[in-house]
C-alpha cells in the first residue's frame, strides 16, 4: 500500500500545523481507499449504515466544497451528490457512481481549497455566515480536522471488515 502522508511537523507554527494536519488526515483516507476495487469501494459492510468508503470520499467532496467555496469564500457552489430532497445522496446515491469521478471531484475540491487558503491569516473571516456566525480560517481548519478525523475512523472499521487491511 503507498502511503503519501507527510507527518505534520512537531514544531512550526500554527497555521503550519493546522494545514499539515488537514492534509494528513485528507492523505489518510486516501490510504483507506487504495487498492480497491470499484465494488468494494461501494460496500456497505456495517448494516444497517448506509457508509461505504465511496461515500465517505463523495461526502467529505461535499464538506470541502461547503466550508471553503460557499462559507469561506463565499461562492454559493451548488452541491455535488445531494439535494434538499434526497440530503444523504453522497452516502446513498452510490450504486452507479464512479469511484473515479468520485475521485477525481474530491482532489479538485481540495486542490481549491488549498488554493483559497494558502498563505492567508488564521483569523482571516469567511465571506459567508455559519448559522448567522462570523467564521474565521482557523475554526473552518480545526473543523475540517475534526470531520476527516471522524471519518477516518469509519474508513478504518470499513476497510478492516472488506479485507482485514488495518494500519494507522
Amino acid at each position: 500500500m503507498t502511503d503519501n502522508r507527510v507527518d505534520p511537523p512537531f514544531v512550526a507554527d500554527e497555521a503550519s500545523v493546522l494545514h499539515s494536519f488537514l492534509d494528513w488526515h485528507r492523505e489518510t483516507l486516501a490510504v483507506k481507499c487504495e487498492g480497491l476495487s470499484q465494488e468494494q469501494l461501494r460496500l456497505r459492510p456495517s448494516t444497517p449504515s448506509t457508509l461505504s468508503l465511496l461515500g465517505l470520499v463523495r461526502h467529505l467532496s461535499e464538506v470541502e466544497r461547503h466550508w471553503f467555496r460557499n462559507i469561506f469564500n463565499g461562492e454559493g457552489a451548488k452541491a455535488l451528490y445531494w439535494t434538499d430532497d434526497n440530503p444523504d445522496g453522497d452516502f446513498d446515491d452510490i450504486a452507479d457512481a464512479s469511484a473515479e469521478e468520485a475521485f477525481a471531484r474530491w482532489r479538485a475540491e481540495i486542490d481549491h481549497a488549498r488554493g483559497l487558503s494558502a498563505g492567508l491569516s488564521l483569523d482571516t473571516i469567511g465571506k459567508s455566515l455559519r448559522r448567522g456566525e462570523e467564521v474565521s480560517l482557523r475554526w473552518i481548519l480545526v473543523h475540517m480536522i475534526e470531520e476527516y478525523a471522524r471519518h477516518n475512523g469509519h474508513a478504518d472499521i470499513i476497510r478492516q471488515q472488506i479485507d482485514g487491511v488495518t494500519g494507522e
